[in-house]
């Protein structure tokens, strides 16, 4: 990319990249708060789900909010918003009240992530997308990460941690001013921008999407039940999931770099090949330690990269408003899989036995293969609008 391009795309990862550390503070933070307050996992769990309401109600509204006010913004009123309904959450304990503000939060982050990875994919161009996609992917996913370590500091200061945590949703401000590019050049009148036109072009996106949700919130909530199943001692099983995010945090660059370099079709299609031969593998595996990590790595790195190559491709198929509407659609199906899957797939492992969660995720591997063999066939993803 050119000097001012790069500038631009420093600051617009880093101001998103922050908001990524605010949301992955807040959520534990909230956790935290109501099980001090007495309430148990379904209270938090309402409140989780709160969150994700507001997102998935947002979402028809996406392109249209970022094609009448802006791109900029949209996520300057977005990063506001979510700032104010997480300080606010400081002065008072009622749930409905909380429930109300977290659908806030889940609105305005819903727009901020859509109309943010919409703005890195037009700043990229087809020749560098996959680096610039992957560089995006990983410095959000380390921010984070993050944001659990910010809580264990600030947990102890009850008269002022939520007003911490939506002060720090403010830093993002100043970089986004600092942006000069005009973004996403977009009309609300575009004839084919709007999610309706966009959804029919976009069938294996939306299956990798919801397939890697799935396999990121497994990864982190039943994946050490699966370890310990398998008769692996709890501090171990804990370690699955760092591995998997690991591999994910990790090698997203190095794949980005490969989809320039071979064809991000042919990428894609072979990291969902990986996954699907490597899940039947890790019951196998899951004793012998030498043979288990590496397996998670690799198989944490394939499973990423199914999702930020969803993104990249978004950005080789759409422009302007489509792919404002193409970027809510896949925010969509990660909201509704990292909803749902869980639930499905904890009854499944209660009944079926532990394993249950990996032929849950294999069939989401083979789901996404037919869909991208569906896209070849039918040459969709050689298409543009």
């Amino acid at each position: 990319m050119k000097t001012v391009l790069t500038r631009d795309f420093l600051a617009l990862i880093l101001s998103v990249a922050v908001v990524g550390l605010g949301s992955g503070a807040t959520l534990p933070l909230t956790a935290l708060a109501l099980t001090d307050a007495g309430y148990g996992s379904a209270i938090v769990g309402l409140l989780t789900a709160a969150q994700a309401l507001g997102g998935l109600a947002v979402v028809p509204l996406t392109a249209w909010f970022a094609a009448r006010f802006g791109s900029r913004g949209v996520i300057v009123v977005a990063v506001l918003c979510v700032a104010a309904a997480t300080a606010l959450m400081q002065l008072s304990t009622n749930l409905w009240l909380w429930a109300l503000l977290r659908m806030l939060c889940g609105a305005a982050l819903m727009l901020l992530f859509t109309i943010g990875e919409a703005w890195v994919n037009d700043l990229a161009d087809d020749a560098n997308r996959g680096r610039v996609v992957a560089i995006y992917a990983t410095t959000f996913t380390l921010f984070q990460m993050s944001g659990p370590v910010l809580v264990s500091q600030i947990a102890g200061f009850t008269a002022w941690r939520f007003a911490l945590c939506g002060a720090l949703f403010l830093i993002a401000l100043p970089m986004l001013a600092a942006i000069r590019a005009t973004p996403l050049q977009a009309h609300h009148d575009e004839p084919h921008g709007r999610w309706r036109h966009v959804l029919p072009r976009m069938p294996a996106l939306i299956v990798a999407t919801g397939f890697f949700a799935l396999f990121d919130t497994l990864a982190l909530s039943l994946l050490p039940l699966f370890a310990m199943g398998h008769h692996i001692d709890r501090e171990t099983a804990v370690l699955f999931a760092s591995v998997v995010l690991l591999g994910d945090t990790t090698m997203q660059f190095p794949i980005g770099w490969l989809a320039d370099r071979l064809g991000r079709e042919r990428v894609h299609a072979l990291m969902g090949v990986i996954v699907a031969v490597l899940l039947p593998l890790l019951p196998f595996a899951i004793a012998t330690p030498w043979l288990r990590w590496p397996l998670l790595f690799v198989l944490g790195a394939a499973a990423g990269s199914i999702y930020t190559l969803a993104i990249v491709a978004c950005g080789e198929r759409f422009e302007g408003v489509a792919l404002v509407s193409a970027s809510a659609v896949v925010s969509a199906s990660w909201s509704a899989a990292s909803f749902g899957g869980p639930i499905v797939t904890g009854a499944l492992m209660e009944h079926a036995g532990r394993d249950a969660m990996l032929w849950v995720l294999f069939a989401g591997a083979l789901v996404f293969l037919g869909a991208l063999r569906w896209e070849r066939a039918r040459g969709i993803a050689r298409a543009r609008a």
